[in-house]
Protein backbone atom coordinates (compact mmCIF):
# COMPACT_ATOMS: atom_id res chain seq x y z
CA UNK A 1 0.00 0.00 0.00
CA UNK A 2 1.80 3.23 -1.03
CA UNK A 3 1.86 5.93 2.12
CA UNK A 4 0.30 9.24 2.50
CA UNK A 5 2.38 12.25 1.29
CA UNK A 6 2.49 15.40 3.35
CA UNK A 7 3.29 18.76 2.44
CA UNK A 8 6.01 20.19 5.02
CA UNK A 9 3.20 22.91 6.31
CA UNK A 10 0.73 19.90 7.01
CA UNK A 11 3.62 17.70 8.75
CA UNK A 12 4.69 20.54 11.06
CA UNK A 13 1.03 20.52 11.98
CA UNK A 14 1.10 16.89 13.11
CA UNK A 15 4.18 17.05 14.86
CA UNK A 16 2.51 20.20 17.05
CA UNK A 17 -0.41 17.88 17.57
CA UNK A 18 1.91 14.97 18.31
CA UNK A 19 3.88 16.62 21.20
CA UNK A 20 1.67 15.54 24.23
CA UNK A 21 0.45 12.35 23.29
CA UNK A 22 2.11 9.53 24.67
CA UNK A 23 3.40 6.54 23.27
CA UNK A 24 0.53 3.90 22.57
CA UNK A 25 2.25 1.27 20.60
CA UNK A 26 5.90 -0.31 22.08
CA UNK A 27 8.18 -2.61 20.06
CA UNK A 28 10.23 -4.87 22.14
CA UNK A 29 12.93 -7.19 21.32
CA UNK A 30 10.91 -9.29 19.02
CA UNK A 31 11.14 -5.97 16.35
CA UNK A 32 8.18 -6.00 14.23
CA UNK A 33 5.98 -8.40 14.46
CA UNK A 34 2.17 -9.07 12.99
CA UNK A 35 0.89 -8.08 16.65
CA UNK A 36 2.13 -5.19 16.68
CA UNK A 37 1.41 -3.87 13.26
CA UNK A 38 -2.23 -5.18 14.42
CA UNK A 39 -1.72 -2.87 17.64
CA UNK A 40 -0.61 0.34 15.43
CA UNK A 41 -3.70 -0.33 13.05
CA UNK A 42 -6.28 -0.36 15.78
CA UNK A 43 -4.58 2.37 17.63
CA UNK A 44 -4.23 4.71 14.26
CA UNK A 45 -7.98 3.54 13.72
CA UNK A 46 -9.00 5.07 17.30
CA UNK A 47 -6.82 7.90 17.40
CA UNK A 48 -5.59 9.08 14.33
CA UNK A 49 -2.14 10.14 15.22
CA UNK A 50 -0.14 7.79 17.46
CA UNK A 51 3.52 7.68 18.51
CA UNK A 52 5.12 4.40 18.66
CA UNK A 53 8.26 3.87 21.29
CA UNK A 54 10.93 1.53 20.09
CA UNK A 55 13.10 0.29 22.40
CA UNK A 56 16.02 -0.92 20.01
CA UNK A 57 19.71 1.16 19.68
CA UNK A 58 19.96 0.39 16.59
CA UNK A 59 19.30 3.73 14.56
CA UNK A 60 18.76 2.12 10.87
CA UNK A 61 16.56 -0.68 12.05
CA UNK A 62 14.99 1.90 13.84
CA UNK A 63 14.60 3.67 10.68
CA UNK A 64 13.18 0.32 8.19
CA UNK A 65 10.52 -0.28 10.94
CA UNK A 66 9.32 3.50 10.39
CA UNK A 67 9.05 3.09 6.78
CA UNK A 68 8.01 -0.01 7.34
CA UNK A 69 4.94 0.64 9.68
CA UNK A 70 3.92 3.79 7.50
CA UNK A 71 3.95 1.46 4.26
CA UNK A 72 2.37 -1.54 5.96
CA UNK A 73 -0.25 0.86 7.65
CA UNK A 74 -1.04 2.87 4.70
CA UNK A 75 0.21 6.00 6.92
CA UNK A 76 1.92 9.29 6.92
CA UNK A 77 5.03 9.01 8.36
CA UNK A 78 5.68 12.12 10.27
CA UNK A 79 8.32 12.28 12.85
CA UNK A 80 11.28 9.90 13.66
CA UNK A 81 12.98 11.28 16.76
CA UNK A 82 15.31 9.12 18.89
CA UNK A 83 13.20 6.13 19.81
CA UNK A 84 10.01 7.50 19.25
CA UNK A 85 8.11 7.34 16.05
CA UNK A 86 4.80 9.54 15.03
CA UNK A 87 2.69 8.09 12.51
CA UNK A 88 -0.57 9.79 11.01
CA UNK A 89 -3.83 8.27 8.98
CA UNK A 90 -7.02 10.26 8.36
CA UNK A 91 -9.47 8.76 10.88
CA UNK A 92 -12.45 6.53 9.29
CA UNK A 93 -16.00 8.14 9.43
CA UNK A 94 -18.23 6.23 11.79
CA UNK A 95 -21.60 6.17 11.09
CA UNK A 96 -23.99 6.68 14.11
CA UNK A 97 -27.34 4.94 13.77
CA UNK A 98 -30.06 7.23 14.24
CA UNK A 99 -33.35 6.65 16.15
CA UNK A 100 -35.62 9.44 14.89
CA UNK A 101 -38.51 7.74 17.50
CA UNK A 102 -35.91 8.73 20.57
CA UNK A 103 -36.71 11.68 23.14
CA UNK A 104 -34.45 13.50 25.19
CA UNK A 105 -33.28 11.58 28.41
CA UNK A 106 -33.88 12.40 32.11
CA UNK A 107 -31.89 15.13 33.41
CA UNK A 108 -30.77 15.83 37.16
CA UNK A 109 -30.98 19.52 37.66
CA UNK A 110 -30.12 21.49 40.75
CA UNK A 111 -32.02 24.27 42.04
CA UNK A 112 -31.50 26.76 44.80
CA UNK A 113 -34.10 28.01 46.99
CA UNK A 114 -32.62 30.94 48.72
CA UNK A 115 -34.28 31.99 52.36
CA UNK A 116 -36.38 35.40 52.79
CA UNK A 117 -33.87 35.79 55.57
CA UNK A 118 -30.72 37.16 54.66
CA UNK A 119 -27.67 35.39 55.98
CA UNK A 120 -27.91 31.28 55.35
CA UNK A 121 -27.23 28.99 53.44
CA UNK A 122 -29.43 28.35 50.13
CA UNK A 123 -31.37 25.21 50.24
CA UNK A 124 -30.06 23.32 47.30
CA UNK A 125 -32.50 20.28 45.73
CA UNK A 126 -31.48 17.95 43.09
CA UNK A 127 -34.69 16.99 40.59
CA UNK A 128 -35.04 15.05 37.99
CA UNK A 129 -35.98 16.53 34.95
CA UNK A 130 -37.75 13.96 32.17
CA UNK A 131 -37.74 14.48 28.12
CA UNK A 132 -41.47 15.84 28.14
CA UNK A 133 -40.63 18.54 31.43
CA UNK A 134 -39.36 21.58 31.95
CA UNK A 135 -38.70 23.36 34.86
CA UNK A 136 -39.97 26.75 35.94
CA UNK A 137 -38.24 29.86 37.18
CA UNK A 138 -39.62 28.85 40.54
CA UNK A 139 -38.42 25.87 41.11
CA UNK A 140 -40.99 23.54 40.18
CA UNK A 141 -41.44 20.36 37.22
CA UNK A 142 -44.15 21.33 34.77
CA UNK A 143 -45.41 18.95 32.18
CA UNK A 144 -44.14 20.72 28.62
CA UNK A 145 -46.67 21.42 26.11
CA UNK A 146 -46.54 19.91 22.91
CA UNK A 147 -44.91 21.87 20.16
CA UNK A 148 -47.07 24.13 18.34
CA UNK A 149 -47.14 23.35 14.44
CA UNK A 150 -48.25 26.18 11.87
CA UNK A 151 -51.39 25.51 9.98
CA UNK A 152 -49.34 25.60 6.20
CA UNK A 153 -46.82 22.87 7.51
CA UNK A 154 -50.12 21.26 9.37
CA UNK A 155 -51.45 21.21 5.74
CA UNK A 156 -48.81 20.05 3.69
CA UNK A 157 -47.99 17.08 6.26
CA UNK A 158 -51.38 15.41 5.63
Amino acid sequence: MPQINLTPAQRKVHRADAHHLDPVVMVGGDGLSAAVQKEADAALNAHGLIKVRVFSDDRAAREAMFASLADHLNAAPIQHIGKLLVLWRPMPEREKALDDDRMPGPKDVKVLKFSKRGGQRPEVKTLRVLGNQRLTTGGQVKRAKPKQISVKKRNQSS
